[in-house]
């Protein structure tokens, strides 16, 4: 059975030690530049997902706070996410970050919650994300913006140190509508590059959020040196 984690003094001390030990890698990259929050939160009520329970009361393990992005944005539409955005003229991503978790969940984080960084992933469609740690305290009540977020997600950290996690395939041409079933095309597209998912219940999120995800998991919780930027995105998220 996958241990479980509170929200504690413990925990927050233990990936604030792991993330000292690490190296962080960034890439040199010349076009556009986004960031993201990996925000840890109380799992609260529970991840609102098929195959993950639900609670009457409030819970105080841990959890990562992510989002399906609202069905009418220009890009990756519907698709899963962790709160973040584009980097602006000026900004340090971890500022970007913080912005991005007020605006999009209305989280209110002081900089001083910032724990560190993992490293930076390029994706098929040319942004550089750097994902960036971020302690949330206690109770905090996260509210989706319709006009970015269709729902938010708490989703227990031990999830994410599943034993069949995480998914790797060769098939770069997984379809997905739901995030549960995948279907290959007559002539599906091959990559030369591991496709990394990460299972959530009875679903499963994409790269580059699974990567994220994984790395937080070896990293943060588990104080390995996982690298994740020699993975792949599957087609659907290449856009």
């Amino acid at each position: 059975m996958t241990q479980s984690f509170e929200h504690n003094d413990l925990l927050r001390e233990r990936i604030k030690q792991n993330l000292a030990h690490f190296d962080v890698r960034s890439a040199a990259h010349e076009g556009k530049v986004a960031a993201v929050a990996l925000t840890i939160v109380e799992s609260g009520l529970g991840a609102g997902l098929s195959g993950m329970p639900q609670y009457p009361t409030w819970q105080t393990s841990a959890a990562l706070l992510l989002t399906r992005r609202s069905t009418r944005l220009s890009d990756h539409a519907g698709q899963w996410a962790l709160p973040g955005g584009r980097i602006d003229a000026g900004e340090t991503p971890e500022q970007a970050a913080l912005r991005e978790m007020e605006e999009e969940v209305a989280l209110t984080v002081p900089a001083s919650n910032i724990m560190g960084r993992l490293d930076d992933f390029i994706t098929r469609s040319g942004y550089r994300i750097t994902p960036v740690v971020v302690w949330v305290e206690g109770s905090e009540i996260a509210t989706p913006n319709p006009d970015e977020v269709a729902s938010i997600h708490r989703i227990p950290i031990n999830e994410f140190l599943r034993e069949d996690a995480p998914f790797l395939s060769d098939n770069a041409d997984l379809e997905t509508s739901d995030g549960l079933s995948y279907e290959q095309r007559n002539a599906p597209v091959t990559s030369d590059r591991p496709v990394l998912r990460m299972p959530v219940g009875d679903s499963w999120i994409a790269a580059p959020t699974a990567c994220f995800l994984y790395q937080f998991a070896e990293v943060c919780v588990r104080g390995h040196d996982t690298r994740v930027s020699h993975f792949d995105q599957p087609r659907f998220a290449w856009k």
